[in-house]
């Protein structure tokens, strides 16, 4: 787990959902911080705000492959983000900053903290962090359905519709007065990429604008062309230059195209309204709809910040623009509603399954130790001469390694079990899986392996071997090997009953 703390957390992320009394717990305590509740048609399905480790994290994301990023330059991008999934099969996206971007661990936790208290339909919001060692990361809902810039300037089967595009435009509107409501007036790079629309092709605005990249980074990353002028004076945000980024997106929705705020302004002064619309709506817009929208692209859009307007004024005039109440969206964004698959059907889980798939080494040894030596049956056999007294040697060894493993004496055991194994007169499946996890117990997760992979080369149907390649290969951070390697050894004991009762 981490090492940062901060007082707006009581209790760490668990990889399972466990106690629903500790979440209501933490979530009266964030609104008692706030001074605020979330929105409360989403307080009951989000996660409560809260701290993951970084091996839930390297789990979620493959351990952050290159083939789970979705950042908008992909790996070019100065902070990844990656899509993930948790053991409780849910989505994630995890923004993982460069090193040293916040060096203060407190004041990154404190503004992740603050970010996220904030709960609202309209925003992808931030449900945890990770702080662990240099590593600075922010965990938020994930949006399945792709960016506003996805569908606005790469569409591939239809562009979006004039009453999708209000939508957008009020939704977003929404999100960030609500944001500014809640003490959270800035946010950072405003743009169509920030723009995310959920399984239900509803749109919403990604948390992650609500914090800078760094502790003293830029808050723009776009080209000096679409960034508010005052920010290039004195290169400070304030709640005006937010207006300014969101007639930014309101010139992209009535234009398809990226055009630059100062091109977009001299059409419209030119009263070129229909030259300044998507010609891939074919006319299918009203014309007094678009002209409200252009006007207020164009007040957002002033150089002076006080000439700008309110985030209440924008969603007091785009609201009522808000046509097709009734059509979901993602009808009309021309895609098929998100329906998610079924979850693969594990096998059931022995008591050393369970105690595995949580990586439980102290009931692993419990189990280990009652089964003794029942599985070694059958692969031995020993002529009366090889009963020297190398071989009573060995058999002291194996037993002075038992004494140890018993007692919980790792060090000694692997010592008295390496005596045992470097004879090789003998070849015992146990004693590898019993070595095995002396490895795990003293840290060593690479030697563990190797002997669970020895004890499986001594007996190949055997469960327990297949069982501890998983803790090791979990603990080396290779989770969906563990995974599969955890069913398959299910798999063998399924087998292995259906041979008892079938005999």
């Amino acid at each position: 787990m981490g090492c940062c703390q901060s007082s707006c957390l009581t209790e760490t992320h668990p990889e399972n959902d466990q106690s629903r009394q500790q979440q209501q717990e933490h979530r009266n305590h964030s609104q008692a911080v706030s001074g605020a509740g979330p929105d409360p048609a989403v307080a009951n399905g989000v996660p409560s705000f809260s701290e993951f480790s970084l091996a839930d994290l390297k789990a979620a994301t493959n351990n952050f492959s290159s083939d789970n990023i979705v950042s908008e330059s992909g790996e070019k991008a100065p902070n990844l983000v990656y899509k993930g999934r948790l053991q409780n099969r849910k989505w994630i996206a995890v923004k993982k900053f460069t090193k040293m971007a916040w060096p203060d661990s407190k004041q990154f936790v404190e503004e992740a903290c603050g970010v996220g208290k904030l709960r609202h339909r309209r925003l992808a919001n931030l449900i945890g962090y990770c702080c662990d060692g240099d590593e600075r990361l922010l965990v938020a809902e994930y949006m399945i359905n792709d960016t506003l810039a996805k569908h606005l300037f790469h569409w591939e089967n239809q562009t979006i519709e004039w009453a999708m595009r209000l939508r957008v435009a009020t939704c977003i509107a929404e999100a960030l007065d609500y944001c500014s409501s809640e003490g959270h007036p800035l946010y950072h790079d405003l743009n169509a990429y920030r723009v995310l629309f959920d399984e239900d092709g509803d749109p919403r605005l990604s948390c992650f604008g609500l914090m800078k990249n760094s502790r003293d980074g830029k808050s723009y990353s776009t080209n000096l062309a679409y960034t508010p002028p005052e920010y290039l004076r004195n290169g400070r945000v304030t709640p005006e230059s937010v207006i300014y980024s969101f007639g930014t997106v309101l010139v992209d929705l009535l234009s398809g195209k990226h055009i630059p705020p100062s091109h977009a302004l001299d059409m419209i002064r030119g009263k070129n309204i229909v030259l300044l619309m998507d010609s891939h709506l074919e006319g299918k817009f009203s014309m007094e709809e678009a002209t409200v929208v252009v006007g207020l692209a164009s007040q957002c859009l002033q150089y002076e910040p006080r000439e700008r307007p309110s985030m209440k004024d924008l969603v007091a005039t785009l609201a009522p623009l808000h046509t097709k109440p009734d059509v979901p969206s993602y009808v009309m964004l021309g895609i098929s509603k998100y329906e998610e698959a079924p979850p693969t059907p594990q096998r059931p889980l022995s008591p050393m399954g369970e105690a595995c798939s949580r990586l439980d080494l102290t009931a692993i040894h419990q189990i280990l130790v009652m089964n003794h030596y029942k599985d070694d049956e059958g692969t031995n056999e020993l002529s009366f001469q090889e009963w020297t007294q190398q071989m009573r040697d060995m058999l002291e060894a194996r037993k002075r390694g038992d004494y140890a493993f018993r007692d919980k004496d790792f060090k000694t055991a692997i010592d008295c079990y390496s005596q045992f194994i470097d004879v090789g007169t003998m070849v015992s499946p146990t004693v590898f899986a019993r070595r095995s996890l002396c490895y795990l117990f003293c840290d060593q997760p690479d030697a563990a392996l190797a002997d669970a992979m020895q004890a499986q080369i001594v007996n190949p149907e055997w469960p327990t071997a297949f069982y501890m390649q998983s803790v090791a290969l979990a603990k080396l951070d290779m989770h969906k090997d563990a995974a599969d390697m955890l069913n398959e050894a299910a798999g063998l004991e399924e087998k292995k009953q259906r041979v008892v009762k079938g005999s």
